[in-house]
């Protein structure tokens, strides 16, 4: 298979000291990889080590069938842009000043922009919406504008790879998705093979082509997404003692209340999940159920639970799993009730309801 960007036995580091061996990529055209480990891990010495700002202790890149140590400044830089997050050193320049050097490599030596060149700059403006600031001073700018606007100006290199550390690092909710979704519109539209490292695992998993794991000297696991999020395998890479990551979701939470359970919470379809954090919060331990094995409130509630009282996706609830609710409910001193109707297959939790009261507990109902 031919691939547009590999690496052979890549060892990188600094002044001849290996930090990270061994290291095997694969990507074709258009694809995105995202680098993902432990702050320290070597991600950021992977990328300098394959654009070159950083020499190779051992090894070979190849960009589009080339040795990339026999790629001129030149054509490297009309064919690969470079987004770091090191603040650049600007006097007096403008965000369209600064967009408009990504056309240097295509100028000539006097740098002076064609009429086309200020159109490839506008459009480029355009793309990551920061037109409307284009006449702002650079160093004036909040840091994710900055961020954007040096996506703009990698994007008029009209790069074939684009490399890019923690580029989301200063960009709220918003502007993360809309950056992402500009790399993917680039990607669909011209082929642009990203890669990229990122701090933030839900929207790594939900961009990526292929994820590259760094871990100690070596890199863990390099392959698609859906072979890098396996139950376990988070918290193994990064070492996580307190709290949880569950990869089926993508949700982290803090670890759960000690203790012996007080409440019991009867919820489903994801109207627990708040109760259960407010829980966590208060440092108050419970116990919930019954839960169906795929319910959307289920991840919370084995995270943050003292116990999770669950039952098997679209089987009818066994009787046992009813008794034992009821036996920890005697236990509990007071009941939250997260809904105010039961659906056909949630009998069992209406009479749960209707036990606890039956009981004289303390009931709570709390929805919306």
């Amino acid at each position: 298979m031919e691939y547009y960007f590999k690496t052979e036995q890549m060892n990188v580091g600094y002044r001849g000291k290996t930090l990270l061996k061994d290291i095997e990529i694969r990507l074709k055209k258009g694809e995105i990889l995202t680098l993902i480990g432990p702050n320290g891990a070597g991600k950021s010495t992977i990328l300098k080590s394959i654009t070159k700002q950083l020499k190779l202790i051992n090894g070979v890149v190849y960009l589009d069938k080339k040795k990339l140590a026999g790629i001129s400044g030149t054509e490297l830089s009309q064919k690969m842009a470079v987004v770091f997050t090191e603040k650049m050193k600007t006097e007096l320049m403008t965000c369209e000043d600064i967009v408009a050097t990504g056309r240097y490599p295509y100028t000539g030596r006097f740098g002076i922009l064609s009429k086309s060149d200020h159109a490839v700059v506008e459009e480029a403006m355009e793309l990551v919406h920061v037109a409307g600031i284009k006449h702002q001073d650079f160093a004036k700018i909040s840091d994710g504008q900055r961020q954007r606007v040096m996506l703009a100006r990698a994007i008029c290199q009209e790069p074939e790879i684009i490399i890019m550390d923690e580029p989301t690092s200063f960009l709220d909710v918003k502007y993360k998705l809309e950056f992402l979704s500009v790399l993917q519109e680039l990607r669909r539209k011209k082929e642009l093979t990203v890669i990229m490292s990122l701090h933030e695992l839900d929207l790594a998993e939900r961009i990526s082509d292929r994820i590259l794991c760094v871990k100690g000297d070596h890199v863990d696991r390099f392959g698609e997404p859906e072979e890098i999020f396996k139950p376990g395998y988070i918290k193994s890479l990064f070492q996580i003692e307190t709290g949880s990551y569950d990869e089926e979701t993508g949700s982290m939470e803090l670890e759960a209340a000690k203790g012996e359970a007080e409440v019991f919470v009867i919820a489903g379809g994801g109207t627990g999940k708040n109760i259960y954090r407010k829980l966590q919060r208060q440092g108050t331990a419970f116990v919930t159920g019954i839960l169906f094995k795929n319910d959307l409130d289920y991840p919370a509630a084995r995270a943050l639970a003292a116990e999770t009282i669950a039952a098997d996706a679209f089987e009818p609830i066994p009787v046992k799993l009813q008794r034992e609710a009821e036996r920890k409910i005697d236990r509990c001193k007071r009941v939250v009730c997260c809904k105010n109707t039961f659906g056909s297959f949630e009998k069992a939790n209406e009479e749960l309801l209707a036990y606890a009261v039956a009981a004289g507990k303390t009931v709570e109902t709390v929805t919306g």
